[in-house]
């Protein structure tokens, strides 16, 4: 028994198969999420189940893509039960992907308070208590949109990008453009993980290696956090 799950971001498209020990096999990420690549995937695999988590407001056009090869879609929104308590006072604003996240941090770390840490093109920051209720967070921009957004709105900075070892302090402008932007983040981050020291630290995102090995405190890393979240979800709707 496979189920596919689909984790449509702002930037990428990423896609995994899960047996039924929910073992990640064939992650995948692409720009696109239509054509021969979605095909292929339930074709080798034919899952029993599949759910999609969008951000871009298409979940329900994907879902109905693979009704005719899939016993059991889920278009997976605000509405769809979970295994944890959702006590964001605006669930229908909130991001899918933040969710399956807080999913996936109860089901690696139960009866644990967590602090989850999603380096993507945005940077999130959010809290599940060990009680499993999503209790919200703050969103900030990730690296490549603070580096755009100095571009853009200001007349004569260049464009950054994030080097391996960007320089601790700028001794030039593109120096410190890059300074700026990477140690401003960790900044950033470190002082979540010191205001809330007893929540335990789950990274995920795009940029999560990138992140992690500048971070001075130990954290765990979860590449594939939403997934875990993700094929929890569909048991809970599915199987259980």
């Amino acid at each position: 028994m496979y189920k596919l799950l689909l984790d449509i971001g702002n930037t990428f498209t990423k896609a995994a198969v899960a047996d039924r020990h929910n073992r990640l096999l064939a992650v995948q990420r692409t720009i696109d999420c239509t054509g021969d690549w979605l095909q292929q995937l339930t074709e080798q695999y034919r899952p029993e189940a599949a759910i999609v988590a969008s951000v871009r407001g298409n979940r329900e056009q994907v879902a109905e893509c693979l009704q005719a090869q899939v016993k059991k879609v889920i278009a997976f929104s605000h509405t769809t039960p979970l295994p944890v308590s959702n006590l964001y006072a605006t669930p229908a604003t909130l991001g899918p992907d933040r969710l399956a996240a807080a999913v996936g941090a109860a089901t690696l770390f139960p009866q644990r308070d967590c602090l989850i840490i999603d380096c993507g093109t945005a940077i999130t920051i959010d809290f599940l208590s060990r009680a499993g209720e999503f209790l919200g967070g703050n969103i900030s921009p990730g690296l490549q949109m603070r580096f755009k957004a100095l571009h853009t709105f200001t007349a004569g900075l260049p464009m950054g990008t994030a080097g391996d070892m960007p320089a601790a302090v700028g001794s030039s402008t593109q120096e410190a453009i890059e300074a700026g932007v990477v140690q401003g983040a960790v900044n950033e981050i470190e002082g979540y993980l010191a205001q809330y020291p007893a929540c335990t630290p789950v990274f995920t995102g795009g940029d999560v290696f990138y992140f992690a090995k500048r971070i001075k405190k130990p954290i765990f890393v979860a590449c594939n956090l939403n997934f875990i979240g993700l094929a929890k979800i569909v048991d809970y709707n599915v199987y259980v």
